[in-house]
Formats: C-alpha cells, structure tokens, sequence
C-alpha cells in the first residue's frame, strides 16, 4: 500500500507546485470538473437458465452514457459517476422443449476511475476500470404459458481501453469497453464508443 500511497502523494504535491511556475494557481485549479456524453454500440451475451437448463441468448444492441467526473493529478487520472442505458436486448431459443423469447432492458450506475499515459500534450492512450449497479426489466415470453416480467438490482462491472484527444476545454474519447452484470447467469457487453467531455 506505501508502494502505492507514496507516489500518488507526491504527484498530488507536485501538479500544483508545477502549475504554479506558470501563474499563481492553487491546489484546486487542477482538479477539473467535466461532463461526458458518450453513444455507441456493441455485442451482449446473456447466460440465461430456465428450467435447469442454460443457453447464451445475444443481440447487437447501442447505448448511451452520461457521466459527471473529475480531472486530477495533472489531467493523468479521472473518476466518474456515469449513467448508461442500452436498447433492448432480444433471443429466443429451446429449453427442454419449450421456446422461450427473452427481452432484457438493462441501465448501468457506475463509479469509473481511469488512468491516462504517455507525455503526449494532445493524443493519450487511457485505461480504466469501473463498479456499480446493473438495473435490467426482464421479459421472459414462453410459448403456451404465458409472459413473466421481473425487476432485477445486480452488482456491475466495467473494463475499458481507449484513446483521448484533448483540447483543453473540450475531449474527444474512443474507447473499447467490457461490462459485466450479474443477472440471471451473467450478462456480458463488449462494445465500444465515441464521447465527448467539456471541462468546466
């Protein structure tokens, strides 16, 4: 924990020792607040078990996401809080003789935190990793039986890896991402997107 603790002090002490050469700037002036907005669109696979019995129901799917986070240690380190809502995700398939159509609506809450590398003033590789709560309306439609809707509130999980380009006020972010929600026997989304973020 040292190993960890010590360095990240000392970039906390030094980005505002540094900016202060350039003009008389506080502590405070360099964490900048921002506002992300984000589309894209990717693959899920849901696990899903009916009967005993479980089969990967999948689809293409585009979502959205909005995010409200801060820029620290020298614009090298975000969090977030970042909503996402994702279209509907529709299968079907056979479970021991029964068909079963499946829809999914699935919103994600998540606290975001990423890391920025390289010296490069403009263009930055980025990963960064996220947890939180998975929201998902699932409608299981079973032929001959009927229609059954159920909330679920599941742990969420999100990996991502992309590239920023920023121009001070305003940042442009590709990025590669994989999210994870514990619903029914797992949900997996891989999927990337093109955002935007305003530093305030």
């Amino acid at each position: 924990m040292k190993k960890v603790a010590i360095p990240v002090l000392a970039a906390i002490v030094a980005c505002p020792a540094m900016a202060g050469q350039h003009g008389n700037m506080s502590f405070w002036d360099t964490i900048n607040p921002y506002m992300g907005l984000r589309v894209g669109a990717g693959y899920t696979n849901h696990n899903y078990s009916y009967n005993d019995k479980k089969k990967s129901l999948t689809d293409e799917e585009m979502h959205g996401r909005v995010a409200l986070g801060l820029s620290m240690l020298c614009n090298k380190a975000r969090t977030e809080v970042e909503w996402s809502i994702f279209t509907k995700i529709r299968d079907d398939s056979t479970f021991a003789g029964d068909r079963v159509k499946v829809d999914t609506k699935l919103q994600t809450l998540l606290m975001n935190s990423y890391m920025e590398f390289g010296d490069y003033s403009m263009v930055r590789p980025f990963v960064g990793l996220g947890a939180g709560v998975a929201f998902a309306d699932v409608s299981r439609d079973v032929v001959g039986v009927g229609i059954k809707n159920h909330d679920q509130t599941r742990f969420a999980a999100m990996g991502t890896m992309g590239v920023t380009i920023d121009w001070r006020v305003f940042a442009v972010d590709m990025a590669f991402r994989y999210t994870y929600a514990d619903i029914n026997s797992g949900l997996h989304n891989f999927g990337g997107d093109v955002g935007i973020r305003y530093m305030f």
